[in-house]
């Protein structure tokens, strides 16, 4: 029976000094994967792009997915730290502005979110709507480092996708969005407005610099017509062994190629125009108007 139709939870536990646990929690809407990555010594945690479920059929929110993650965090003892997300994302609305109000913890996302928010603003025709420095608790540059607990979590630049993309490194664990997929699947889209897809290529190649034995914990699983249970956790040794894409020996312009002609057949996501006019907001929705509710705006014929 497939388990792609529901939440599941995974924990990947510590392998020792400086390596966190991880609960991985699969959204089965979106195929999202939600993380809380913890210190098992001081028991404080991170919670990475934890989703705000949406209905695109009847515009509603509702708070399954991060009620989900919240219990596991009390079950295990944990205490929130930080509230991330690795990008502004365009296929789940993200649950930050949420998060930060029901447990006092930071909301963070990388820096260039800032050029992200320039683009939709022209897209939307919104030139004031989205402020990042007013949304977020902090913007993180390359390299900048931060703690969870005792541990040290390093951020890295990882473009392609979307110009901002950021993943996460904590010890033997990389939170790597949407950059890989699991081996039997490959990789990512990179052509969202500002994605590129030789950026992507040199991401998912410092990714897969790192030490063999990385946890990556991969941020979308849709299953294969081979595997009908979600999957988001495989090493980089894994990867450079099996990816379909980006294995050893894999050729740049080839796989630039392979990735531009899948994309070329991809339809938007179902979510993207909504989800992005929040997101863009740390997660909250505009404003409401006189009659107390809110509104979105969609660009018509624009994609």
């Amino acid at each position: 029976m497939s388990k792609l139709n529901e939440r599941v939870v995974r924990h990947s536990p510590s392998r020792g000094a400086g390596s966190p646990d991880v609960w991985g929690v699969y959204e089965p809407d979106t195929g999202s994967i939600q993380y809380i990555c913890a210190d098992p010594e001081t028991k404080k945690a991170a919670l990475i792009d934890i989703v705000w479920n949406f209905d695109p059929k009847h515009y509603r929110f509702s708070t399954e997915s991060m009620d989900q993650v919240l219990d596991l965090v009390r079950e295990n003892g944990l205490t929130v730290e930080w509230v991330l997300d690795t990008h502004p994302h365009a296929d789940h609305v993200m649950a930050s502005a949420h998060l930060k109000e029901r447990t006092g913890a930071p909301n963070a996302i990388g820096e260039k979110v800032r050029d992200i928010a320039r683009i939709w603003a022209g897209i939307y025709n919104l030139p004031d709507a989205f402020d990042p420095d007013a949304d977020f608790d902090r913007l993180f540059a390359e390299g900048e480092t931060f703690a969870v607990g005792n541990l040290e979590m390093r951020v890295m630049l990882s473009p392609g996708h979307t110009l901002g993309s950021i993943s996460y490194v904590c010890g033997d664990a990389a939170f790597t969005h949407d950059t890989l997929m699991q081996p039997d699947v490959g990789t990512s889209r990179s052509d969202f407005p500002g994605g590129d897809t030789a950026e992507l290529w040199d991401s998912i190649q410092a990714i897969l610099a790192l030490p063999g034995d990385t946890r990556l914990f991969v941020g979308h699983d849709y299953g294969t017509s081979d595997r009908s249970e979600p999957a988001w956790e495989a090493t980089v040794d894994q990867h450079l062994a099996e990816n379909t894409h980006v294995k050893s020996g894999s050729d740049r312009d080839v796989w630039i190629k392979r990735r531009q002609d899948r994309d070329a057949t991809l339809a938007l996501p179902d979510r993207i125009l909504a989800a992005l006019q929040i997101n863009l907001r740390g997660g909250r929705l505009p404003a409401a108007e006189v009659d107390g509710r809110h509104y979105l705006k969609l660009p018509v014929d624009r994609f």
